[in-house]
């Protein structure tokens, strides 16, 4: 398949596995890192932010690049975390995987993080809250100055409650964020249209593989299969229906069994290469 990806085709022509990689599609892994943290700190300038507190793992990801665990560390409080500064950057990686972020460009310092989700606390969840935001207050006090403007998304109550006591200007990051994700660097580009090729090469193997008498979450797979092997990530929803299991929509894949002459309309909803975003809708007749 073509990796020169373009929007007007729409009949998915010239299936077949292919695999993605920076090597292949030219793409400098340093410059496309660095490139998303100058933005991060170009918009903190701009919103008058003096450090950036992340734990949501995909604006982890993008501030520095690491990718470790994003679906787990999604549902399980403060398993990784990183803050930003003016000037530095350090991560907060689950403990016994702090090897697999070393090397990044971004990043000043790894340290283990100090998860006090429920679970991690053995009950005591107020006390590691409270010990987490001392800890963290320090350090910011440290790197950005006492009663700093602090950049936040998702924290506990407890740790809030406390960075206020001690004194921080807590601030929203929603806009940060998303400020410096809306225009993307010429190497983010290049991740894009090898996210949509692969996920256009998946989307080609399940019309192929579409026949009367397979399950929707057969066909699904499909999908699954081609994409991970060319190397995307994970999808984010299950949107594949057939036949009534199609209107209303928003109905999940299921084990419903595809009849002849149905149609099968699916969203993509794939977090392909490089972590890039690659959605389009497609419907097909069995």
């Amino acid at each position: 398949m073509e990796l020169d990806w373009h929007m007007q085709r729409s009949d998915l022509a010239g299936s077949g596995q292919i695999e993605l990689d920076a090597e292949k599609i030219g793409v400098d892994e340093s410059a496309l890192a660095l490139g998303r943290l100058r933005r991060v700190r170009e918009q903190m300038q701009r919103f008058d932010i003096e450090a950036l507190l992340l734990n949501d793992p995909v604006n982890v990801r993008y501030a520095c690049g690491a990718r470790n665990m994003q679906v787990f560390s999604a549902r399980n409080g403060m398993a990784r975390y990183l803050l930003v500064t003016r000037e530095q950057a350090i991560l907060f990686e689950m403990g016994g995987a702090e090897h697999l972020p070393r090397g990044l460009p971004t990043l000043d310092e790894i340290r283990p993080a100090a998860n006090v989700a429920y679970v991690a606390t053995a009950g005591s969840l107020e006390q590691a809250e409270r010990q987490w935001a001392l800890e963290m207050g320090a350090l910011i006090r440290e790197k950005a100055g006492r009663g700093a403007r602090v950049g936040t998304e998702r924290l506990p109550v407890g740790i809030a409650l406390e960075l206020k006591a001690q004194g921080f200007d807590l601030n929203d990051a929603q806009g940060i964020v998303e400020s410096a994700r809306a225009i993307k660097t010429p190497e983010e580009i290049k991740c894009i249209r090898a996210s949509l090729a692969c996920t256009e090469v998946g989307v080609a193997a399940l019309r192929e593989a579409l026949k009367p008498g397979m399950t929707e979450n057969q066909l699904w797979s499909v999908l699954h299969q081609s994409v991970i092997a060319g190397g995307g990530e994970y999808f984010e929803t299950r949107l594949l229906n057939s036949g009534v299991h199609s209107n209303p929509w928003f109905q999940e894949t299921s084990a419903k069994r595809i009849a002849p002459n149905e149609l099968v309309a699916l969203d993509t909803d794939v977090v392909g290469c490089f972590g890039y975003y690659a959605d389009f809708s497609r419907t097909f007749h069995a």
